[in-house]
């Protein structure tokens, strides 16, 4: 069987494509948001408010996230006028027009001087709004280190070495968001606590596994379940404890033994006039992925949208899959796509450069290598929804044993750029990198596996 991976490549693109729209903020919002009757209207899948707004002098606007500039425009285009002002905050590069709301870029995955000065004044904006304020708070993943707002004697130092402590071990989204919330003074609902008793509405578009409303963006309008406790057990877990910075530890321990104040919990009467709606998923993309490959003609299907751990081990997993649908048929006949989301983590072991999504086709294709036979064929194509995979200007990378081949020929073996994390250097050289620029979107991480 000859196969065509130029068209297997494309088709791939096509699919993610519509998983892509299918989940682009302005949509969403255009599609949950309307005024009816002199109502602001919000239907989601899972809930439906209204709030009349002839009961509120000042309609205020605060975003945090990839996503929320565009979930910002969607709320300029339906309230206009009506609206008294607000702060959004995005990535670099990831910023919109925005005739009403100020926008501010910081930096991310690690905040940066900006993202405390927008803290300071998101903050400030918060204070004394009063019962007649309507609050619309817009959410994406990135909110977390886009907006930093340190707890008194922790410095932006402090938290950036912690962070990133945690993210080179290897700790999931809510393990550092739960350390996040506590070292903050807007997340784990702290800034329900100062937008209080203002009316907040808060409309998410969710970056996190299983979509716990309390760690996307580190919850700063949600109920916080997890304690100072919960941070010291993290810390713990992952052996850091003597590399953390002093203050944090001492910030962590005077919490866990009460001498400072916890974030809000569930029952708090700070969330008595707060309303939380999700409004964009990870299933919604792969749902919509799953109908374009159908009309590519492939058999296909959702297989989860919860995938986490190692990447490594996430790229054997999907491996197993394809060879079992190559070489009996099953569960899907062939032509088959099979879609996976999620947001797996990466241990580094090396100084590489790369992302979780190149490091998992990178050892996709290591895999492949061991038994070409069996792999022959199959596609992997892995990528980020925001259209940044780690620090690198990548949104994932594709790996098949046609790629494989190329590589071969330029003299390129997987296996020393997986053991160094250099997976972008790896694809870099030999073509397999997808780029997608800014994607003002982020609802974790698209895997299609193709087997024409």
């Amino acid at each position: 069987m000859r196969i065509n991976w130029e068209k297997t490549l494309d088709d791939a693109r096509k699919i993610f494509d519509a998983a892509l729209r299918n989940v682009d903020p302005l949509t969403m919002m255009e599609r949950c948001l309307s005024i009816e009757a002199g109502q602001l209207l919000i239907r989601t899948e899972y809930d439906q408010v209204r709030f009349d707004l002839a009961d509120f002098e000042r309609i205020i606007v605060m975003g945090m996230g990839k996503a929320s500039a565009r979930m910002a425009l969607g709320v300029e285009k339906l309230l206009g006028d009506r609206l008294s002002g607000g702060l959004v905050v995005v990535k670099e590069g990831y910023a919109e027009k925005l005739a009403r709301l100020t926008v501010v870029e910081t930096s991310h995955p690690l905040p940066d001087r900006r993202s405390v000065r927008v803290g300071e004044d998101l903050s400030a904006m918060g204070q004394d709004l009063g019962e007649r304020a309507l609050v619309l708070v817009l959410l994406s993943g990135g909110g977390s280190a886009l907006v930093c707002a340190p707890q008194s004697g922790i410095s932006l130092e402090d938290k950036m070495i912690t962070t990133g402590l945690l993210m080179a071990r290897g700790a999931t989204i809510q393990e550092i968001n739960c350390v996040r919330k506590h070292l903050s003074k807007i997340k784990g609902g702290r800034l329900a606590k100062t937008l209080a008793p203002a009316t907040v509405v808060t409309l998410i578009i969710s970056d996190v596994i299983g979509d716990d409303l309390d760690a996307i963006a580190s919850g700063p309008t949600v109920a916080d379940p997890t304690t100072f406790a919960d941070c010291l057990a993290i810390i713990g877990r992952y052996a850091i404890e003597g590399k953390i910075p002093l203050a944090v530890m001492k910030l962590l321990r005077q919490g866990a033994q009460g001498r400072a104040p916890e974030t809000p919990k569930p029952g708090d009467t700070v969330f008595d006039r707060v309303k939380t709606l999700l409004i964009g998923t990870n299933r919604r993309a792969l749902a919509a992925g799953e109908a374009r490959a159908k009309e590519l003609g492939y058999a296909s299907m959702v297989l989860t949208s919860r995938l986490t751990g190692e990447a490594r081990e996430a790229a054997l997993f999907i491996l197993g899959i394809g060879k079992d649908i190559a070489s009996a048929g099953f569960p899907l006949k062939r032509p088959a796509c099979v879609l996976l989301g999620g947001e797996t983590t990466v241990t580094l072991r090396g100084n590489g450069r790369g992302g979780r999504n190149q490091e998992l086709a990178l050892a996709f294709l290591a895999a492949l290598k061991r038994s070409p036979a069996h792999g022959r064929g199959l596609l992997l194509f892995s990528v980020a929804t925001d259209g940044s995979d780690g620090p690198t200007d990548a949104a994932g990378a594709f790996a098949s044993s046609g790629l494989l081949e190329r590589a071969r020929l330029a003299g390129l073996e997987p296996e020393p750029y997986l053991s160094n994390n250099d997976s972008y250097g790896f694809f870099n050289r030999c073509g397999g990198l997808i780029r997608t620029g800014p994607t003002r979107t982020n609802v974790c991480d698209i895997h299609i596996l193709l087997v024409p």
